[in-house]
């Protein structure tokens, strides 16, 4: 099996040892994206609403790089730094999977990088 690293400016550069995205066979494993602008590189202030758009907009742009889509992806996790934050990140979320919803999990932590409110990774799958 082929493994490609998927890198986009159009999502913000890593902030360690890690690529954007790592395709293996027809799988595409996305790396947590948290709320950084990719271009200023820094974190979009505001609610965790504001927060989650950017992040599924980050995850966007990487999916895009590889030529995969929302639809593609077969499982999320969600990360939330308080779990009063599920519902307003649960409503963008489903702006942005409109089609049939991927597996999914959402768990509290007790820090994210950059100390962010909301960080989502995710798997596509294509044929």
């Amino acid at each position: 099996m082929h493994k490609e690293i998927i890198n986009t400016t159009q999502a913000p550069a890593p902030i360690g040892p890690y690529n954007q995205a790592v395709k293996a066979g027809n799988t595409l494993y996305v790396s947590g994206q948290i709320a950084l602008s990719p271009d200023t590189g820094l974190l979009v202030q505001g609610t965790v609403s504001d927060e989650a758009h950017q992040v599924l907009k980050n995850i966007n742009a990487v999916l895009n790089a590889a030529g995969y889509s929302f639809a593609d992806v077969v499982k999320t996790t969600i990360f939330l730094r308080d779990m009063d934050d599920f519902a307003a990140v649960n409503s963008v979320y489903g702006e942005y999977f409109t089609e049939e919803a991927p597996a999914r999990e959402t768990v509290a932590v007790a820090g994210l990088p950059k100390n962010v409110n909301v960080e989502i990774s995710v798997i596509a799958y294509k044929e």
